[in-house]
Formats: structure tokens, sequence, C-alpha cells
């Protein structure tokens, strides 16, 4: 049984405190967090109302430039922002949700290594977990594939790669060169298009720093289960893209599928078998395992709500972002999971949680996508904005103006421009980030170096 809060708990004084009313958000994302940017401007500010923000990493990722970590154009630490930071009246829980209780208004959460147990009771709950990446349970995948959802897939696959290209670069590796210098992505959308535009470039680039390696070597295929890559965009962007990938030098699979992974090969639905231990997986993604177990109504494991986003039959219980199905009426469809509609889905829920504590009118969440763009490397992009089509480097431009615009924190958004504007000068640095600590005292420590762990000196007081 998980123990509820003791009055000592740090940080957490502000459910405690009689008579107020406590709203939990659970979820770090787009959703998440700018839902507690607007409670921050509102109800936060009410000494009768406490929020609490909910989520497994101590900081905001933005996503859309994640692909630019992974190709060498922007440093780790400035597509992230510090919750903390971000939130200065709306408390935050750093730890993982293990349960939600919605007949007791409870959710149970656990945090820190010893995985310490709390109760956090609500008054009002904002679903907004973010997806997770579904592999449909074919061979392999799940153990040897790499995703690009997290700040930590993005630094893993570019130490993938530059360790490959380290390793093809010695002459005794010449009979593994096939392998180590194919890179596959299965997933013709956004995430699978930038991310291997990115990787693309990044290799190009380190290549002439490798003597024994040729652009000849390298190969990089995009696997697409259907006939035009990023379909969301239209025929014509998804050639243009096509095209100028193509020139670039990746390979273009369309209409199949990724069906198996081995140790050493990618099996494709065409029967190809392609040489290869780097597999990025961006085509598939499932909601957060959680809702399942969640008494309310659902479609394809994701939670129905209404137009004001209101989860049916439990008040109090909103849901949005990538977890909920919202009914869009323009359509008579559901609207789709993305940042931008997550953003302004968020500004609706904080409108009419402070409507129900209130008493004043709430209002339907009703949103039409304005624009859609896609970074596609070397300064090239593709964009929809307000049905017009884009494409070349006024789209490129525009998907950084865009995405910069977006950025939370006048701080990471210098820093993000002072890199652009150095990418342009300078070459992508190769260094391979070492996450692995090696133990101080050592009988052999040649063999630690040599088995690629770092060896940190002691250093005595005084000297």
């Amino acid at each position: 049984m998980i123990p509820r809060m003791n009055e000592g708990d740090h940080g957490r004084s502000c459910q405690l405190a009689h008579g107020r009313k406590h709203v939990v958000i659970l979820g770090g994302g787009f959703g998440g967090v700018y839902a507690a940017i607007e409670f921050e401007k509102t109800l936060a500010r009410d000494s009768d109302v406490c929020v609490t923000l909910v989520n497994r990493e101590n900081f905001f990722l933005f996503t859309p430039m994640l692909h630019e970590v992974a190709s060498g154009d922007l440093d780790m630490t400035n597509i992230v922002s510090p919750i903390r930071k971000l939130l200065r009246r709306v408390e935050f829980f750093h730890g993982e949700v293990e349960a939600i209780d919605l007949v007791q208004q409870q959710i149970h959460v656990i945090h820190g290594d010893t995985r310490h147990g709390h109760t956090l009771p609500y008054d009002h709950l904002v679903l907004a977990f973010g997806s997770t990446t579904n592999f449909f349970g074919l061979p392999g995948l799940r153990e040897r594939s790499l995703t690009m959802k997290t700040l930590g897939d993005a630094i893993f696959l570019r130490n993938r790669m530059i360790a490959h290209l380290e390793e093809a670069n010695f002459e005794c590796a010449a009979p593994e060169r096939e392998m180590l210098l194919t890179f596959v992505v299965a997933g013709g959308g956004f995430a699978g298009v930038e991310t291997i535009a990115g990787m693309n470039d990044f290799l190009r680039q380190a290549l002439p720093f490798y003597p024994h390696l040729r652009p000849d070597m390298l190969r990089l295929v995009l696997v697409h289960s259907g006939p035009e890559i990023l379909p969301e965009l239209g025929q014509q962007l998804g050639r243009y893209a096509n095209e100028k990938l193509t020139e670039r030098g990746v390979e273009i699979r369309t209409n199949v599928k990724v069906v198996e992974m081995s140790d050493q090969s990618i099996r494709l639905s065409d029967g190809t078998n392609i040489t290869s231990t780097t597999l990025v997986w961006t085509a598939g993604t499932a909601p957060n395992p959680l809702l399942a177990t969640l008494p309310c109504k659902t479609k394809g494991g994701r939670l129905l709500v209404n137009e004001l986003l209101e989860v049916p039959d439990w008040p109090g219980v909103w849901a949005l972002g990538d977890c909920a199905l919202i009914p869009d009426q323009l359509t008579g469809g559901y609207h789709p999971p993305t940042g931008q509609h997550a953003m302004r889905q968020a500004a609706v829920v904080a409108h009419n949680v402070m409507g129900a504590f209130r008493g004043r009118v709430q209002q339907p969440f009703r949103f039409k996508t304005i624009g859609l763009l896609a970074a596609i490397g070397r300064r090239t992009g593709v964009a929809r904005i307000m049905g017009f089509n884009f494409s070349g480097v006024i789209a490129w431009s525009l998907w950084r103006g865009v995405y910069l615009s977006k950025l939370p924190r006048i701080e990471k958004k210098i820093r993000v421009v002072l890199e652009w504007l150095l990418d342009v000068i300078f070459e992508k640095d190769l260094v391979q980030f070492q996450t692995i600590r090696g133990h101080v005292q050592t009988s052999n420590p040649v063999a630690q170096v040599a088995n690629g762990l770092t060896v940190e000196p002691v250093i005595s007081n005084g000297v």
C-alpha cells in the first residue's frame, strides 16, 4: 500500500491546507506544461486553489527540434527547459505515476531511487500523458531498434553514428563496413523524414575526417508503408521532399514495411534483407498504458472526451493531447495529436477548470490546423500554411522561425539562434559522449580505456 503524504514531505504543503482545491496535471509534454503555464496565470494565484504538475523528467523537451540534436545542429541542453524555471506558482512533483484511482480521486506516485510512494488527492485531474512507441509486436524491434522520442534517444543515435564511423574507418573492419555504414529509418512521416535528413547531413559532413571511408560506402534508407512520404503535406510536397532526399543520397523505399530485425539485418515486407544494425523506428505510437487501467470510454487506447475536454461520466477529469480523442465539428472526425493542437487545448482546459471553480461559462475546443512544416536537410524544407505550399529555403526559414517562436524562454531562443549562426561557419562536432563512468581505482586502467570507459583520476586535497 502506498502511504499518504506526511506534512513534512518536501514541497507538498499545497494540498494539505484545509479547504484548498487541488488541480493535478499528469504529464510534462506540450499539453501538460502549457496547461500548467495557463494555470500559473490564473488559478495558481488564488489562495484557495493549488496546482501540481507531475512528470518523470524535470524538464520540458521541445520535440520539434529533437532531430537537430541527433544531427549535431543544436546542443542537447538548448531544447530543454527546466520545469521549475517555467513555473513559479504551480508546484512540481518529479516522479512517476504508478496508479490512478478515479473513484477515490487519488493519484499514486513514486519518486527517487528508492521508489518512495505518495498519494496525491485531487479535485480536478488533467490527463496529459504523451504517447509511447508502438512496435506492433514485430520480431526484434523492441530489443534492437532505436527510437526518437526522448532527449536520450537523440543523444544515443548521435553516439551510434559516430561510433560506427570510427569503427568502419579501421581497415580490419572492412568486412563489416556495409553493416556499419548502413542506416535505416522506418516511417515516412514528419519524425522519420526529419530524422533521416539530419542523419544524412551529419554523416556526409563527417565523412571527410575519416580517411578510409568514401561517400559511396554510406547507405541511408527510408522505409515508408505508403505511396508518398509526408502524406500530411499532400502529394506535391511529398514528391518534392522525395526528390531532394534522393538527390542527396537517401534511398527511399515506399509501399513497403519493416517486418523483422535480427542482430545484423533488417527484413522488409517485400522480402528484401538490409544488412544493418541501426534501425530508427518512427512508424508507430501508442497511448500511455496507464489509460487502459481507467474505467473510462476509450477508442484505440485513447480517452473519448467531449468538446469541453471533459471525460464523460467522471466529473472533474479532463484529458488532452496524445491521450485524448477530441471531436472535431468541422471534419466530423477527431483533432490530430499535434503540438499546435495540444498547446491550444491546454488553454481551453485551464479556462474550463477555472470556470468549474468559479461557476463561469465553459468553452468548447475549436481549432483548425494553421500549417505543417518539415525540415529536410541542407537548408531545405517543405511547408503548407493556410492552404499555401512552400518549399526550399523559404520553407526551411519558416520552419526555423515558427519553432523558434514557440520555444519556451528567451534564454533558450538566444542560445539556439547563436548555435544556428555558428553552424553556418563551423563544421559539425564529432565528439562521442561517453555516459559510462569507470571505476577510479583499477589494476588495469589501460584495459578500461580500451573498453570505452572513462577513467577519472583521484585528486587529493591540496594538490
